[in-house]
């Protein structure tokens, strides 16, 4: 057995131009326990105000699988263990589990830290047992191990021998360079695990030196039982190892079952929902979650796949949740749409008259730019539209949009919309807003919510705005994904367009159309069960 341990959320929005907010944390954290993910990183509670909330309102979630961690390091020198700040704020969360880093390679004590190496040794064994003592299980980061192994071995062990005389319940071994091969790695692990057996080893890899996957999965077959990692190897420089590529490597590969089939076909969704939050593009030429993974394109290649799928396949992907495309002529993907509707219309099989027509529908949507992976309730919405003929609750005529901008550097924006209600009824209404996409949902709220006054509690809580083709420059399509909450549920629309005012406009429509939608199967169910 192998525990995964996700540190997207706190090494991984280390990376360049990610950053995520608490809201995008939260989502990810239920996407990775629904995975199995056994650990998931949080953050670092002793460094700012956004983990500290974080934190708090983490200890609301309904977690079955995933323990969420604290990161924190080793007591400053000039502290005792119970005078910390970075010691309590790891405390003061609550959390059961906690992470902490010390230093391994002589270097890093004395010319960092700028204390003996026999002090730095004190250190660590005092934090980890200051911690241990307060009732905390212990995951001890071995930083920069792999390097200051290669420089002076004895001095690297004498630091794990610490971390383990402290009380230390996991002991990961960092390559925090990342510019360390696989036999370097091999030979690390068996060293550690003399040193300090039987307490499990992990791995925690970069790579800088493109092995980051590679030294993860080695560590896995010297005996390391623990592996951190973030999805989509997002982290600081050139990244962390990626989770998405090591979990089914070990599942599918070492035949180490760590997750259940329904779990690990949770993999690319999940994939595609981190790179949507964290506002970047996905990788769609990353192994098993691509796009790309699974698709083919020269002649003779097709001309196999279509015979035999083991010819060019290295594992079968609606294992991981992802689909084979031919890119000729793209005849598959059908098995993905029956995954996403199954539990909604469990009596339809992938040649349907529906769900050919849902399939031919989001083909051409995505062709068109859109996403579904992160906005499930405009899916969920096409999919009405195409099983059960949904009607809409109202239809959106029009807008006008104008925006002023004054000597005095304020700017005003008002927009002017047209509905129709279902009785044939047009409301003609114009707010104010702060900008063009405020003052459009100002609009459409005081068309709608005397007749649908379930709206205004609908609060719009994430907003995010994406180039799709970037060398367009200005005339770029662009794709608007919005997360809005009536205070019990959150749910995620889509919008696209060359104009993000209309793009917005088309997001912020479906989201009301999803809540009433949401209102009318609880009230059906409230009077089937009365």
């Amino acid at each position: 057995m192998v525990d995964f341990y996700d540190t997207t959320l706190r090494d991984g929005s280390q990376a360049e131009g990610v950053a995520f907010s608490v809201e995008d944390k939260l989502i990810i954290i239920e996407a990775l326990d629904r995975l199995g993910i056994r650990y998931v990183e949080g953050g670092y509670p002793g460094s700012n105000p956004k983990d500290i909330e974080f934190f708090k309102r983490a200890k609301g979630l309904a977690l079955e699988n995933a323990t969420v961690v604290p990161f924190g390091s080793t007591r400053y020198p000039t502290f005792a263990p119970d005078e910390d700040p970075n010691l309590s704020a790891l405390l003061d969360t609550g959390a059961r589990t906690v992470t902490i880093f010390g230093k391994t390679w002589r270097l890093h004590a004395t010319e960092v830290l700028r204390v003996t190496a026999t002090a730095n040794l004190e250190l660590i064994e005092s934090s980890v047992r200051y911690l241990r003592e307060n009732g905390r299980e212990v995951i001890y980061d071995a930083e920069h191990f792999f390097d200051g192994y290669a420089d002076d071995s004895a001095y690297a062990l004498e630091t794990l021998h610490a971390a383990a005389a402290g009380g230390a319940q996991c002991i990961v071994l960092c390559d925090t360079n990342g510019g360390r091969l696989p036999l370097e790695i091999q030979e690390g692990v068996h060293a550690a695990q003399d040193a300090v057996s039987p307490l499990p080893i992990g791995i925690h890899a970069h790579n800088d030196a493109g092995m980051g996957a590679a030294n993860s999965v080695l560590a896995v077959q010297a005996g390391a039982t623990h592996v951190q990692g973030t999805f989509n190897g997002y982290g600081e420089r050139c990244g962390n190892a990626n989770l998405a590529s090591i979990i089914p490597t070990i599942q599918l590969k070492l035949g180490i079952t760590c997750l259940t089939e329904k779990q690990l076909k949770g993999l690319t969704g999940i994939s595609r929902l981190i790179s949507e939050l964290a506002n970047l593009p996905h990788d769609e030429r990353q192994p098993y979650v691509g796009r790309s993974a699974f698709a083919h394109k020269g002649g003779l290649h097709t001309d196999a796949i279509r015979k035999n799928r083991l010819t060019y396949e290295h594992i079968e992907p609606e294992r991981v949740g992802n689909t084979q495309r031919i890119l000729v002529s793209d005849q598959a993907g059908r098995g993905t749409i029956i995954k996403k509707i199954e539990k909604e219309y469990p009596n339809y099989d992938k040649n349907s008259p529906q769900v050919l027509e849902l399939f031919e529908r989001v083909k051409e949507a995505e062709r068109e730019g859109y996403q579904y992976e992160a906005a499930e309730a405009s899916f969920e919405l096409l999919a009405r539209k195409v099983f059960n003929g949904h009607a809409p609750f109202f239809e959106f005529l029009g807008y006008r949009v104008i925006i002023e901008k004054f000597s005095d550097h304020t700017m005003r924006a008002e927009a002017t919309i047209k509905v129709a209600m279902p009785q044939g009824k047009e409301v003609h209404t114009a707010a104010d807003g702060d900008g063009p996409v405020n003052a459009l949902d100002n609009a459409l709220r005081k068309a709608l919510e005397y007749s649908y006054p379930s709206l205004q509690v609908v609060r719009l809580i994430d907003y995010k705005v994406r180039a799709l083709d970037t060398k367009a420059g200005t005339s770029s399509k662009v794709r608007v994904l919005i997360e809005v909450s009536d205070g019990e549920k959150t749910w995620r629309t889509v919008g696209v367009s060359e104009n993000s005012i209309s793009a917005s406009c088309e997001a912020l429509i479906d989201s009301f159309e999803y809540k009433l939608y949401m209102d009318k199967v609880a009230e059906a169910a409230a009077l089937a069960n009365s």
